[in-house]
């Protein structure tokens, strides 16, 4: 592979809570010519200090952090600084995290099992104009895209009226009895940005909670099917959450049975 080369040097900021990991992450980075290490920091609150006080043009951080989230940091620096390259270095492959970083403004994600020239290697291919993600990350994304892309020419998702296409599909969702972990994970997206889109259908249709958005898309004709109906998303991985309390999840019935009275004898078998 020819080796690819950079028009300047690149200021790396590393986050890292693990001094060992920091200290060979910031030898590598000092090993190659073409990259600068900027500063190291150990924690959310010392690396969004440091985004406000130095210029950057690449942040490899770490999610798991002693006093907070890397998805912070990535954030932050999205906000501050939107032409710094992001990268994710770190020990989780799930893919809820993937994704929350990926949207939050990361371009790469590598696992720290890959070795320290890798890791090098994947920051000058971030620098090129890639996107370097470790081949078990890109799996699990591939999967992810296929499955949304086999709901969308099955025609379950269509722009309704007045919705944008997301906001069609995350109404139909839930009014399907998705939970809006499970909606984020159906669409590639994180629970936030769900919640995000919910209050904007909300808005939309005038109403506050998600039973009252089901009826008032029934009674507009925005929706195809029957929420009450079988076909219900399966194995829903969260109680039904909600912007708004709409009413008790369980309401007890109008005519319980009463409890034996006599614990030692028990209740006659009809």
């Amino acid at each position: 592979m020819l080796p690819i080369a950079l028009s300047r040097d690149c200021r790396v900021m590393v986050v890292e809570d693990d001094v060992v990991t920091r200290r060979l992450l910031c030898n590598a980075i000092d090993l190659e010519p073409s990259l600068t290490l900027a500063s190291a920091f150990g924690s959310v609150t010392a690396a969004l200090q440091g985004l406000e006080q130095e210029a950057i043009e690449l942040l490899l951080t770490d999610l798991g952090l002693p006093d907070g989230s890397g998805l912070e940091v990535i954030r932050h620096c999205r906000r501050v600084a939107p032409a710094v390259d992001i990268m994710v270095i770190t020990m989780s492959s799930e893919e809820t995290q993937v994704f929350a970083c990926l949207e939050a403004g990361a371009s790469g994600y590598v696992l720290k099992e890959a070795g320290h020239a890798d890791i090098v290697r994947a920051i000058l291919d971030l620098r090129a104009g890639g996107s370097p993600i470790s081949p078990l990350i890109a799996r699990k994304v591939l999967a992810r895209m296929r499955s949304t892309r086999s709901l969308e020419d099955d025609g379950l998702f269509t722009e309704m009226p007045g919705l944008t296409r997301r906001e069609s599909a995350i109404l139909e969702l839930i009014s399907r009895g998705g939970s809006f972990a499970k909606v984020a994970d159906v669409l590639c997206l994180s629970v936030s940005t769900v919640q995000t889109h919910v209050k904007r259908i909300y808005g939309k249709l005038s109403v506050h909670s998600r039973s009252e958005a089901i009826f008032e898309a029934h009674r507009r004709g925005l929706l195809r099917f029957d929420p009450d109906s079988d076909a219900k998303l399966a194995n829903s991985d969260a109680p039904n959450s909600d912007l708004a309390n709409s009413g008790p999840a369980n309401p007890e019935p109008a005519n319980p049975e009463p409890a034996n009275p006599d614990p030692a004898r028990p209740d006659k078998m009809g």
